[in-house]
């Protein structure tokens, strides 16, 4: 109760916002609803992951500042994950353990998605989309659909400027918008 005291004031006082405007983009229901992410405890994280890689990838180049704040959002990220498990009711001698396994899934997935980005086509994206968020088949519509969203996400990243980052000003690209543009979903004039 008394220990919040002794904790380090956040260099960045827009932590909380960056890191709720990940999260609400990870939320979007269309992922649930249109891309096949299982709406469960593992989806959620999976897409969480998936947007904090997104966003840490987009401040690797910059000046450390921008690099300290990525980090500053990555303890965030990890709060929350401990957080979220002593609210599911995870004992206090577990969590420890299995705040390991997700930081160790989180780098792993981290390297494999900035692997596949770079790639020249969407098939590696793809099947690594397939396997860690929606438990399906490599080639599934579905994961070629989040790959392409992905890879818009990343790209509408990249066009802005470092400064939105710093201000919490950022935007990742509109999930129906890329669903639509790659011809799957359903119609959203309706």
């Amino acid at each position: 109760m008394i220990l919040h005291l002794f904790r380090r004031t956040p260099r960045f006082p827009n932590i909380a916002s960056l890191y709720g405007t990940i999260v609400a983009q990870a939320r979007t229901p269309i992922f649930y609803q249109d891309y096949g992410v299982p709406d469960t405890v593992n989806g959620r994280f999976e897409m969480i992951a998936l947007h904090t890689v997104l966003f840490l990838g987009r401040l690797e180049g910059e000046a450390a500042d921008l690099r300290r704040l990525g980090q500053a959002v990555f303890d965030m990220f990890c709060r929350d994950m401990d957080a979220s498990m002593r609210e599911m009711g995870v004992g206090d001698l577990t969590v420890p353990k299995r705040m390991r396994r997700i930081g160790s899934a989180f780098y792993e997935r981290q390297a494999e998605y900035q692997k596949a980005i770079s790639a020249p086509d969407d098939a590696a994206l793809a099947a690594a989309l397939a396997r860690n968020v929606l438990d399906g088949p490599p080639q599934s519509s579905q994961a070629e659909c989040l790959a392409r969203y992905v890879r818009a996400a990343a790209r509408a990243l990249a066009d802005q400027d470092a400064s939105a980052f710093a201000t919490s000003a950022f935007h990742f690209a509109d999930p129906g918008r890329a669903m639509i543009s790659v011809g799957g979903g359903r119609d959203r004039n309706s």
